[in-house]
């Protein structure tokens, strides 16, 4: 007897016990590789970043953060409407600037939920299993917060931008100026996330996440503000646009200021010429790219 034909017939090893061969059978499906997995997973960041397809309770904070970035928006667009205006009250390219805080504090609040859970619950490897590398989640990773930022960011934009339209302004001034403002906030969304990440990465926390991700942007836009100021004070005038390098929302506003036609909010409303401009370019992504570039590396350490 063969040993295939041994393990087809039943045998009694004691009392009733059988065993039987009921074999394995080959996956036909289909194999649809890294790049579904990629997409896989920035959907699901992404969802993640407003709670969707989690708890009630998860949705609260992300969604009435989005209402509190639309809100002063709608009712700009009322009082233009009713007043009959010929501008809006707000710039788009400042409108970011202004809501800054609720920014920054989505931020702090998505991207330990992002990256954070992962870490403290060591799932990371399990991602490494099937067809993804770690280049691959990085990039899903940023990628979704980085989308979340900018559907928070730009949705405002465009109620005042239909309210604007629907006032009747100027239709070549208002789509120039919705366009700037999309660019600002598109590299404020790729900036914000690139760091909000890299600084979440750090502790499995979220707690801590939460709390290192304000303290760097808030601290650093306090410490660049009051340097400004102390400059503007001893007429070091051509210190305030270098100083402002050092602070996120500064690299924004000196990027929109030098090339998006913006109001600086530098002392002084002046920001940075044109060669400064430049190198606020360069160093904004040259940042992106850092914060990149450190989170491949801590993940291939935590993927280990």
């Amino acid at each position: 007897m063969t040993a295939e034909q041994s393990l087809r017939t039943p045998a009694t090893a004691s009392g009733d016990t059988r065993i039987h061969n009921i074999g394995y059978r080959s996956y036909d499906g289909p194999r649809l590789g890294r790049s579904y997995a990629r997409l896989s997973l920035y959907s699901q960041s992404l969802r993640g970043s407003y709670g969707l397809g989690r708890s009630v309770k998860s949705k609260v904070l992300p969604m009435l953060l989005f209402v509190v970035m639309c809100v002063p928006a709608a009712i700009m667009v009322a009082v233009a409407v009713t007043a009959k205006a010929k501008d809006l009250p707000v710039d788009y390219t400042r409108y970011a600037i202004i809501m800054q805080a609720v920014i920054s504090l989505y931020v702090a609040s998505q991207a330990p939920q992002s990256v954070s859970r992962d870490l403290r619950f060591k799932t990371v490897p399990l991602y490494f299993s099937r067809p993804i590398e770690t280049a691959d989640y990085v990039r899903a990773k940023f990628a979704a917060l980085a989308s979340a930022l900018f559907i928070l960011t730009a949705a405002p934009l465009l109620v005042l931008y239909i309210g604007a339209l629907l006032a009747k302004l100027d239709f070549t001034d208002q789509t120039k100026g919705f366009a700037q403002g999309l660019v600002s906030v598109a590299l404020l969304s790729l900036l914000f996330a690139g760091i909000g990440l890299v600084v979440a990465s750090v502790t499995p926390r979220r707690g801590f996440g939460i709390a290192a991700v304000i303290a760097v942007l808030t601290i650093s836009y306090g410490a660049v503000s009051t340097l400004q100021a102390i400059a503007d004070a001893q007429s070091s005038g051509d210190s305030i646009a270098w100083i402002g390098l050092f602070s996120p929302i500064t690299l924004i506003d000196g990027v929109q200021s030098a090339f998006l036609g913006a109001s600086s909010v530098f002392p002084g409303g002046i920001g940075p010429s044109n060669g400064e401009g430049v190198v606020y370019v360069l160093f904004s992504l040259g940042l992106i790219a850092a914060c990149y570039g450190l989170l491949v590396r801590r993940y291939k350490k935590v993927g280990l």
